[in-house]
């Protein structure tokens, strides 16, 4: 496919070679392969399923072994958060270059080791090897999985008409952190060296688990939460959009209640992107029931997260808006995420 663009397949690409030839139908599936979905869900009996969540390992050396161990275990985490719940068992496949050295390798593991650690996650297995001609920043995929109460299981395609839209942290958080972290100099000639510093120590702000456990309760005991889904590529208001088609409704976003942060903006600025569409990575799109928009914002505050009210679930007849100066328009989406031609432009272009 070398007319397909950079980053996850298109939307009518999935749908034609992908969306049925899942292999053989098994009526335990209670969610598999969908546009907007994050995690799959398997019913286990008994009221018990399993969600499962896969993605591409990171290993890119211009942010370094433990930046991209984070990225490598915290957004499958982000997928998973979705749920409602932490991942339990991680499999990793590891295709590492060849020229990679076992020192490196050593670090590079105890950074995912850690973490892994740290989120409570067994690493149950997977397979690890070098390969000559492997000089991609994708160091292989991984699998997450958590076991949990069906009933509890969220999943994006359950948003519901009347539904609040609420948004965690800023848009582009970290597409912002890593182009910072990666065109340190030109960040700092072009936007400042505080908001270079500042974008940097945003890096570590794109989990979202810490916001999903905080909306749904440590225990899951606040059922006003409806769906999450995770932003990543098409940035918020890609998310969104995701999130709205996958369940099957449309949705009226206020373009002013959308959380742009000050230092997002100005990295941003520099690429000539706009974070609303950029990778974003560490917020978290939350549908809860009609009213109840003020107490999850205010479990999340009381954990140190910003989350805005920014929209409502609408049906679908509606259509999918933004609303900007009191003018309601369709919401675009972007197929390609902006952010990946703006990396590697400045990549070609010598930006430091």
């Amino acid at each position: 496919m070398s007319d397909s663009k950079l980053g996850k397949i298109e939307h009518h690409l999935f749908q034609q070679f992908i969306q049925d030839k899942c292999g053989a139908p098994r009526g335990e599936v209670m969610a598999g392969p969908q546009f907007g979905v994050d995690v799959s869900l398997v019913d286990l009996g008994g009221g018990r399923a399993m969600a499962l969540t896969s993605d591409p390992l990171s290993l890119i050396p211009s942010l370094g072994l433990e930046e991209s161990a984070w990225l490598s275990v915290h957004l499958m985490a982000n997928d998973m958060a979705t749920t409602g719940y932490a991942p339990q068992f991680g499999q990793f496949v590891l295709n590492l270059p060849a020229t990679f050295s076992k020192s490196d390798f050593h670090t590079y593991w105890e950074h995912i080791h850690r973490m892994c650690k740290d989120i409570g996650m067994a690493i149950t297995g997977g397979h690890t090897g070098f390969i000559e001609g492997q000089n991609s920043t994708i160091a292989g995929g991984g699998t997450f999985i958590a076991i949990g109460e069906k009933d509890r299981m969220r999943v994006s395609k359950h948003a519901q008409p009347g539904n609040s839209l609420l948004v965690t942290k800023q848009c582009a958080l970290s597409s912002s952190a890593i182009l910072a972290m990666s065109f340190p100099e030109t960040v700092k000639d072009k936007a400042g060296a505080e908001v270079y510093e500042e974008g940097c120590r945003a890096f570590y702000r794109t989990s979202s688990l810490p916001d999903a456990l905080a909306a749904v309760g440590e225990n899951h005991e606040h059922d006003d939460i409806t769906a999450m889904h995770d932003v990543t590529e098409g940035g918020v208001l890609g998310a969104i959009y995701e999130l709205a088609t996958a369940s099957g409704n449309g949705v009226a976003v206020h373009n002013e209640k959308l959380p742009v942060g000050e230092v997002q903006q100005q990295i941003c600025r520099v690429f000539d992107l706009d974070p609303r569409y950029c990778i974003g990575a560490g917020a978290m799109i939350i549908t809860c029931r009609q009213g109840t928009a003020p107490a999850v914002i205010e479990r999340l505050a009381a954990k140190g997260i910003l989350c805005t009210e920014a929209g409502t679930i609408t049906e679908k007849e509606q259509g999918i808006k933004l609303i900007e100066d009191g003018r309601e328009t369709d919401m675009l989406y972007y197929e390609e995420d902006p952010y990946w031609a703006a990396f590697f432009n400045a990549l070609k272009a010598g930006w430091k």
